[in-house]
This record gives C-alpha cells, sequence and structure tokens, in this order.
C-alpha cells in the first residue's frame, strides 16, 4: 500500500532518511526543515534536488499545519533528529500516524544528547528506537528499535554515527510496514523511563574527583570531533585560566596519595590524578587553539 508522506527532518540521518522514501514505493509529499537549500548536503538541498517542496521546520508548533496536511492527504508524519515539539493537533493530522525516531534506547534514554548520556554515564549497551509519536515527549508505543554495544573506546560521536545507521534500518522496517497495511505497537514500560534534559553533566567541567573511568567516559561524551559537541568541550582550571580538555586517555595507574587534578609527568608526557588513578591528556585547548598537552602541563601544576 503506497502511502503520502510528511518528513520532518534535520542532520545526516534526515538526508538518509529522504533518500529512502524518495526510492520507495511511497510518496514524499512535503519536507519540513531548519535547514537552506543553499547548504551543500543539507535536508532542504536534498529535498530540492528531488522537486519535493519544503517548509520551514518550526511549522510543527503551528497548529494549522494540521489542516495544511489534512488537505494534502498525507498519511504519515515522520520527525527524524528535528528538536522542535509537535503540537498535538498536528500528531493527529496523519492518517496512519506520526512517528519518531529517537537516537537512544526507549524508555531508559528519553530526551535529549541521549548517545552523550549513555557514554557518559557508562552505559554497556546502547540503541536507537522508531516509535508513535503522542504528545508526550518520547513516550509513544515502539514499532521497531536496534541495540548495540558501547566500548571504552567509543565517543558521543561514534555512537550517533552507529544511532544514524541502525536508525536507517528501522525506517525500512517502517516502510516494509506501511507496506503490509499494519505497524505495530508496543507500549513502553514507563516505570523504567529515565528522560534527559539540556543540562551537561558537572556543569561542564572535569570531574578529577571522581574515579578514573567516570572522568574518562565524561570526556568521552563530550567528543564530538571535529563537529561541534551539544556539550562543548570540558573545561578545567590552571591558576587563573580555563583550559579545554578533547581527550583523554587510560593509564591504569593508581594515584596513592595524590589529590585529583594534580599533574605528573613520566617518559610519556602530562598524567593527572583523579580519585584512583592517573589519567592522560592527549588534546587539550588553550585560547581557543588546540595544542599538544607537554607544552601546557608541568609536574606539580594544580587541575580543578
Amino acid at each position: 500500500m503506497s502511502v503520502e508522506i510528511a518528513l520532518v527532518a534535520e542532520e545526516a540521518a534526515g538526508v538518509r532518511t529522504l533518500q529512502r522514501v524518495a526510492r520507495s514505493g511511497h510518496r514524499l509529499r512535503m519536507v519540513l526543515t531548519a535547514s537552506r537549500a543553499d547548504e551543500g548536503g543539507s535536508v532542504a538541498a536534498a529535498a530540492a534536488g528531488l522537486g519535493v517542496p519544503t517548509l520551514p521546520g518550526d511549522r510543527v508548533r503551528d497548529p494549522g499545519l494540521a489542516d495544511e496536511l489534512r488537505d494534502a492527504g498525507i498519511d504519515v508524519l515522520l520527525n527524524v533528529h528535528s528538536l522542535h515539539l509537535v503540537r498535538p493537533e498536528v500528531l493527529t493530522a496523519p492518517r496512519v500516524g506520526a512517528f519518531n525516531l529517537h537516537p537512544g534506547p526507549l524508555p531508559e534514554c528519553a530526551g535529549l544528547n541521549a548517545p552523550s548520556w549513555a557514554v557518559a554515564r557508562g552505559h554497556a549497551e546502547h540503541g536507537v528506537t522508531l516509535h508513535w509519536m503522542e504528545a508526550g515527549i518520547d513516550t509513544g508505543d515502539v514499532v521497531e528499535e536496534a541495540r548495540f554495544p558501547i566500548t571504552a573506546e567509543d565517543t558521543a560521536l561514534t555512537v550517533s554515527v552507529q544511532c544514524v545507521g541502525r536508525g536507517q534500518e528501522l525506517v525500512d522496517r517502517l516502510l516494509a510496514h506501511l507496506d503490509a497495511g499494519t505497524v505495530p505497537r508496543h507500549p513502553q514500560d514507563l516505570t523504567t523511563r529515565r528522560y534527559f534534559g539540556r543540562e551537561v553533566p558537572h556543569d561542564g567541567r572535569v570531574p578529577w574527583a571522581k574515579p578514573a573511568r567516570e572522568v574518562l567516559d565524561f570526556v568521552r561524551a563530550c567528543d564530538y570531533g571535529p563537529y561541534p559537541s551539544p556539550w562543548g568541550v570540558p573545561t578545567t582550571r590552571r591558576d587563573d585560566a580555563d583550559l579545554g580538555v578533547v581527550r583523554l586517555a587510560a593509564t591504569g595507574r593508581p594515584c596513592p596519595g595524590r589529590s585529583p587534578g594534580e599533574v605528573d609527568a613520566d617518559d610519556e608526557g602530562p598524567v593527572v590524578a583523579t580519585a584512583d588513578e592517573w589519567v592522560r591528556p592527549r588534546r587539550l585547548v588553550v585560547s581557543g587553539r588546540g595544542c599538544e598537552p607537554a607544552s601546557v602541563l608541568r609536574a606539580g601544576d594544580r587541575l580543578s
């Protein structure tokens, strides 16, 4: 069964979804996005290349959009990586329903920046979920999900990239369900729900007083390099100046008797004490410029 689809999308995941829907047997009627057609590789540029009309992404907050969707005969509204809250009137306008591709497992990782929170909290696995949309944020019944392990080397970026790839598999499954004429619904157990907002753990400061594993996890959770991180670069203070800590590495060596944030050095360069082990800075930012830790830190320095 062919359906009429309105896509609300941003970022690379949105572009890939747009291309997938366009190649399917369904009809992509409109795209809502904050991007511009003159931005290379953007959702708007991809839509323009296919001759699909676009609307501003924030129109989903306008209840008047509901009548436009009904008048256009839209069967499905699909939301991919757009953070605008969709009005209830808009959610109920499509004939079949509205769906969201969430870059996290539900119900335990709802809300914003799910890949970063998963890494920061030391989760052993993460996932991506395609669910029915309702008035609550990420509370709707699950259509499909995919999960994958997180390693000690993963950053928020590498987890996000996996979410994009696995998410496209879920989009394919949704399109297959639409072909078949029935989209499954698996209610979430909301008693286990955990919602994450815009806050940044530790106020964005490197928590040297925590165990090394937590310190390393937090810095990796902020790492979207070379792209900007939604949590920014973690900072620490030396004397009267802030330093950005882009990357750290584990040493596995205990640091008994050393104060958290105390700097020492070995043959490989500077190391910093945490609550239990030394960690090794691999990349710092000073006055907005990246630099090698050995050019900045000296044994005896104190970071806070």
